[in-house]
This record gives structure tokens, C-alpha cells and sequence, in this order.
């Protein structure tokens, strides 16, 4: 088991501490993998050598030094490839590192019972296909012929599903840095099923996300959308857009387009988050020009929003789908 996969308990006020945790990690190996918002890949195969530990071991030193340097406790997933040690950090309580066996038959074993969607690149439509064969679980995936899976999702996805079923963990960590970036979460008071909720989440969160840029006068080219579930797991997609922007309407766009492309039905949603990356200074971006009147009446409506909202409160001027939203 030489790979962890981290996950910081970072509540979203704190999200901007992750570079800070990032560093921690890279006290440890330099080969270290950002999963923004709160997550992290670490490769420990020097790292063991290194410090003559294994990684269930180094794992326990990483997570006593986040909570005496930062106050933040961790989830650890450990395998020994990026992929199991992702699946393995589904199962992971803190206090304990929950770690993938390196043995073939174990992996098997440890992957049989899950769901299909545990891993990673599963979403919710490939998922739901499979389950419409009977195909619910990574131990059923990986004794289905190759064949059936090519069929039932394509031939490049079949083929990589195989072999995620099957244990073959052909991923490697990439070290890389946390983008420039904005965050913001909605959270429910209770695990939420209502897609219209879902929706009125994302637009209050997509409106802060655009004051919040316009306020800085920067503008963004990514936007990644999380879903957080009821049984800890999330989902999490990214977009990039058809040009950098701070202009909420096209905030929200993205976000619903990313959201239905999820396809999710009766899902018990505890927090929704978005997060814009990339950031550029809003004076260098392009923009494309239109003859649409409702366009430009549209951005000087904005203009005049953050304006009431600089002087009398972020809830002084809102889209009339918030209405009544608890603050």
C-alpha cells in the first residue's frame, strides 16, 4: 500500500486552508496530487524507504500533524494504486485508515460487495445502466465478459470499467498545485431528494460565486460542481467555459448544465458546491460582443445588484427563484 488518498474535514469557510495542508503532505513525498476542494493523492513509495515506515504508518503521522499544526482531522484511504486508494477512503472513519490489500484475490475481495459506483469515473447514468442488467455491484462488473460491458457502455469505457472491476489499478499520482479558486456550499438541514431544491442551491450558490468574482474584479474559466450524498460519498464534475467569466447568468447555466448531465434520481443530496478556478484579472478577458439587447440589459441590471448589495447586504437584491430562501 504505497498511495493515499487524503480527505481534509475542511469546513468551506476553511477551503483556502488546503494549500497550507498540501504543504504538509509535501513534507512527507513531493509527489502529491491536489483533489480540490479537501482532498488529496500522496505516492509514499520513496516516502517508506525514506523514513523506514510503511504508509499505514505515515498515515497515522500525517493525521496526528494535521490535527496539532492546522486543528483539522482527515479521512485516509491507502492502496496501492490512485484508484483503490480512492475507492478504500470511502470506508474510511476517522481515527482509522482504511487500506486496500495488495494481494490480487484480496483486492477482489474487497471490491466484490461494493457498489458499482464507488469507483472512480462511475457516474450516475453509467451506473443506472448497469444496475438495468443486474450489474450492481464491482464484483458482478468484473465477472460480466468483457463483451456485455462494451456493449452496454462503449468499447474505450467498457474495457476501462473491466479493469477498475478487476482490481487493475493503472493510474499514477500527478503532482500538481491548488488552482487560483473560489468556493462556495450549500448544505441541507436534511439529506435533500427534491431536484428543485437541488436547483435553488445552485443558483444561490453560482450568484455568490459571480458577486464574489465581480467584486475582485476577476474572472473565472473552470467550474466544478460537487455533490455531497448521504452515505459521505460525492460526485464531482467540471466545466470549462465557453469564455472566462464573472457574469452570474452564465455561472448558472454551467452549473444546471453539469447538474442534469448527472442524471441523478431520488438522490439524497446532503450539500451542493461550486467552485470557480482559474482565475484571471477581468480587465485582460475577452468578451464576445452581441447584437443582444437583453444581453447587455441583463449585465447592467448586474452592475447595479452589486451595488444595492455593497451598500445594504448580500440579500438585498436576489433572482425571484430564491425567494424565501433561508439565509
Amino acid at each position: 500500500m504505497t498511495i493515499l488518498c487524503v480527505r481534509f474535514q475542511l469546513p468551506p469557510a476553511r477551503e483556502a486552508d488546503l494549500p497550507r495542508l498540501l504543504g504538509m503532505l509535501e513534507e512527507f513525498t513531493p509527489v502529491v496530487q491536489a483533489l480540490p476542494p479537501d482532498g488529496a493523492l500522496a505516492d509514499l513509495r520513496g516516502a517508506e524507504r525514506y523514513f523506514g515506515r510503511d504508509a499505514l504508518q505515515l498515515a497515522s503521522v500525517i493525521r496526528v500533524r494535521s490535527l496539532a499544526l492546522y486543528g483539522v482531522d482527515c479521512l485516509i484511504g491507502a492502496g496501492p494504486g490512485p484508484m483503490l486508494a480512492r475507492v478504500a477512503l470511502r470506508d474510511a472513519v476517522p481515527g482509522v485508515t482504511c487500506a486496500v490489500p495488495e494481494e490480487r484475490d484480496a483486492i477482489a475481495e474487497f471490491l466484490a460487495d461494493k457498489p458499482v459506483a464507488a469507483l472512480p469515473g462511475v457516474g450516475a447514468a453509467t451506473a443506472r445502466t448497469l444496475d438495468d442488467y443486474g450489474l450492481d455491484t464491482v464484483g458482478r462488473v468484473a465477472a460480466a465478459p468483457l463483451s456485455t460491458l462494451q456493449r452496454l457502455i462503449g468499447a474505450k469505457a467498457g474495457r476501462e470499467l473491466h479493469e477498475k472491476a478487476n482490481g487493475v489499478d493503472r493510474g499514477r499520482v500527478v503532482p500538481n498545485a491548488v488552482s487560483r479558486s473560489l468556493a462556495t456550499e450549500r448544505p441541507f438541514d436534511r439529506d435533500e431528494l427534491d431536484p428543485d431544491r437541488h436547483r435553488r442551491a445552485l443558483l444561490s450558490a453560482a450568484e455568490e460565486i459571480g458577486a464574489r468574482l465581480r467584486a475582485l474584479e476577476k474572472v473565472c474559466r473552470t467550474l466544478t460542481l460537487t455533490v455531497r450524498y448521504a452515505d459521505r460519498s460525492a460526485t464531482t464534475r467540471s466545466r470549462t467555459l465557453t469564455e472566462p467569466t464573472a457574469h452570474s447568468p452564465d455561472l448558472t447555466r454551467a452549473a444546471y448544465g453539469m447538474y442534469e448531465a448527472l442524471g441523478l434520481q431520488r438522490a439524497r443530496v446532503r450539500a451542493i458546491a461550486l467552485r470557480a478556478e482559474g482565475l484571471d484579472p477581468a480587465d485582460q478577458a475577452s468578451h464576445q460582443l452581441t447584437f443582444d439587447p437583453v444581453d447587455e440589459k441583463v449585465r447592467r441590471i448586474e452592475e447595479v445588484a452589486d451595488r444595492a448589495r455593497a451598500k445594504f447586504g448580500p440579500r438585498a437584491v436576489m433572482p425571484g427563484g430564491l425567494g424565501g430562501l433561508a439565509a
